[in-house]
């Protein structure tokens, strides 16, 4: 990511005056007074970051959202963003993605605003959003964006590493900076519960250890415990590929590369490869640096193709874990059901 510009931060100072001067700013979206009343009374709270501590004077009506997750999340908690951003994998022409279009269309709510797609925060726009929080808990922000954000409105980062919070903690930061605690326990109650019936359900997923990769522009990824993908696979019985740490290194906090004539020493007994599309997971499956893998050799290999069925596993979200929860438990118990 990179410094942004200067005229940025001086329109940025600019808008933020405007916004605490109280001119022109938006309304802000009603509540429920019961609920209003008994969620304000937990305010003002801290939430601790990678970069110190964001606390919120009081329950927040305006909400932008920046990175993954955190929109799905607010809006799974009953709260729909001012503004959230454009995602140019898997959402439609105007950025939004399947499940957040299907939970408007259901309440009959209007798309918020769509941030501008670019790789660091768009400072002016999101000014002008008038936010009373910015939630990026699962992002890749700097500590110079944190700081330049927090000018504008209290800012909620990730707790340890950049795109490496777990799906779960996700929900839970969301639901305090909300005011959605209630909410958040209830909502990861019921998707624990789907979860856990998928694993009642398939019980050739117990033990058996996976490796979750992508193969994509000449590059192979492979992906830590600590990314939420791999978390949320785990939750359904797997256990993580004694591979998978062995041949690990610093690269990111959430990924490593391999090289293709490493693949063989990657081994699992199921082994999840994403593939933006089939003709690339095709590819993929009949390389030769691929048919080394003792998993493709045995047909134990789950392929995820695809940008929406991919997102909605990468990480999953409150919305989106239980959109696509079933095409990819049927993909993995074939997967499974291979190595027995």
């Amino acid at each position: 990511m990179h410094r942004p510009p200067i005229r940025a931060l001086v329109a940025v100072a600019a808008l933020v005056a405007l916004t605490l001067t109280g001119c022109s700013a938006p309304a802000p979206q009603a509540t429920d007074a019961a609920a209003g009343d008994s969620a304000a009374a937990s305010f003002p709270v801290t939430i601790e970051n990678a970069f110190g501590s964001t606390v919120i004077p009081k329950q927040p009506t305006r909400v932008v959202t920046w990175g993954l997750g955190s929109a799905d999340d607010a809006i799974a908690l009953g709260v729909i963003p001012v503004a959230m951003p454009f995602q140019a994998y898997a959402g439609d022409a105007q950025g939004v993605l399947p499940w957040i279009s299907e939970a408007l269309t259901k309440t009959g709510t209007p798309t918020p605003t769509v941030l501008p797609d670019s790789t660091e925060p768009p400072y002016e726009d999101i000014a002008k959003a008038a936010p009373d929080v910015i939630l990026a808990a699962y992002s890749g922000i700097t500590a110079e964006q944190y700081a330049l954000l927090s000018k504008i409105a209290p800012v909620v980062g990730y707790p340890d590493q950049p795109w490496a919070t777990d799906w779960r903690e996700l929900i839970t930061i969301t639901g305090t900076a909300l005011g959605k605690t209630a909410e958040a326990t209830t909502l990861l109650a019921d998707i624990d519960g789907k979860i856990a019936a998928a694993a009642a359900a398939h019980p050739e997923f117990t033990g058996k250890s996976i490796s979750l990769t992508s193969d994509s522009g000449g590059t192979f990824y492979v992906y830590k415990k600590e990314d939420p993908r791999v978390a949320f696979t785990l939750d359904l019985g797997f256990v993580n590929a004694p591979a998978v740490d062995a041949l690990a290194t610093d690269e990111a906090s959430f990924y490593y590369t391999l090289s293709h004539e490493q693949l063989d020493k990657l081994t699992s007994d199921v082994l999840v490869n994403f593939g933006t599309t089939q003709e690339e997971s095709d590819a993929f499956l009949s390389a030769g640096y691929a048919r080394a893998m003792p998993q493709v050799q045995r047909g134990s290999v789950a392929s995820p193709v695809g940008a929406a069925f991919i997102s909605s596993v990468s990480p999953p979200t409150g919305l989106s874990l239980t959109w696509g929860l079933d095409d990819y438990v049927t993909m993995l118990s074939t997967a499974a059901k291979a190595v027995e």
